[in-house]
């Protein structure tokens, strides 16, 4: 019998996210189906349904959508050539692209352009990863946190070690101590790689660990902030299983269980963590813990913000077009959410 369960906070959607669904919404509600996108638009398998069925399609090649079509490109970043392959089949183009995956772009370039040789930490084939590496190849190497730098001898001349935004905190210390053993003039980003939502829901999920038997994460497997929540808890000695919903959670796992943590990735529905709770029926309630709040807010991408202002300006001028009621006005995009966003296409 599950006695209590301890909820993390913060958990679920972060701004990226946030306003990469927002913007999804946005394109279904103005645009007739289809509208495509270039990989999923988040991590998320509940999230992909919901706006395949409102009529979005998923594609992993941009070659495959249509002369003219209307296209949004995900959240995790893309290669230069897909952006640019993009904008020459698609009517309308839109970068969904977190700011925070853009920044690590832009030092790849701009170290890249200065000679530096580059090491990549990150996930083979993940999507956030495989655009990265994209914008320097020549330059750059992916490195495996799992293997480290093992096998890897950098150059005599200058080197970088960058990371992607949503590997673990103690993944990114370990290859950064490694690196810095061998070569302790290596480079790091200014500012950190690694999303503050990735470290903030680690560090969340940390505590959970020190104070659960159990610790569950909602989220789906191909969330590399989620799995890196689940291997947080594990280093700390704390079983941890991930989730996609409430009908994956095994009974076995409750076994000898008397107080159950419960967190959710940055692209996981909060919904789906409320139904956690509700099969899961602690006897003592639910408390939450929290660690930092967070106020963090990505704007709408700049050129959809373009596209809805003419829009707008239009429908209020009486001249025949489809009105972009997804969310009311540009000016009040901090009033509403991306759970409301989901609940316009599910409901």
């Amino acid at each position: 019998m599950i006695e209590r369960v301890l909820l993390a906070e913060p958990r679920g959607f972060c701004a990226g996210v946030e306003m990469a669904i927002k913007a999804l919404t946005w394109m279904v509600k103005v645009f007739e189906p289809p509208v495509y996108c270039y990989h999923e638009i988040v991590h998320n398998e509940w999230v992909v349904a919901a706006f395949e069925q409102a009529g979005v399609v998923f594609v992993d090649d941009v070659s495959s959508v249509p002369e003219g079509a209307i296209l949004m490109l995900s959240a995790h970043g893309s290669a230069p050539e897909v952006v640019a392959e993009a904008g020459r089949r698609s009517a309308v183009v839109i970068d969904s692209v977190c700011p925070l995956v853009t920044k690590v772009h832009h030092e790849v370039k701009r170290m890249a352009e200065d000679g530096v040789e580059i090491l990549y930490v990150g996930h083979a084939g993940h999507d956030e990863a495989v655009g990265t590496v994209a914008v320097a190849p020549g330059s750059i190497t992916l490195v495996e946190p799992e293997a480290g730098l093992a096998g890897i001898t950098p150059g005599g001349g200058p080197v970088a070690l960058l990371a992607q935004t949503t590997l673990g905190m103690h993944e990114w210390a370990d290859v950064l101590g490694q690196a810095k053993a061998s070569r302790p003039d290596v480079m790091t980003a200014r500012k950190s790689d690694l999303c503050y939502a990735t470290t903030n829901r680690q560090e969340a999920v940390g505590v959970l660990a020190d104070k659960c038997d159990l610790v569950l994460v909602v989220g789906s497997e191909n969330s590399s902030n989620t799995q890196a929540l689940v291997r947080t808890c594990r280093q700390l000695g704390t079983r941890a299983y991930r989730v996609d919903s409430a009908g994956q959670i095994r009974s076995e796992w409750m076994e000898a269980a008397s107080t159950v943590g419960v967190t959710a990735g940055a692209s996981a529905p909060d919904h789906l963590v409320q139904e956690v709770i509700d099969r899961l029926a602690p006897v003592g309630g639910v408390e939450l813990v929290s660690t930092i709040t967070e106020g963090e807010y990505f704007p709408l991408p700049p050129q959809l913000r373009s596209l809805l202002t003419v829009l707008q300006a239009l429908v209020e001028a009486g001249v025949t077009a489809r009105a972009p009621k997804a969310g009311g006005r540009l000016d009040h995009d901090r009033e509403w959410t991306a759970s409301e966003a989901l609940l316009l296409l599910t409901s």
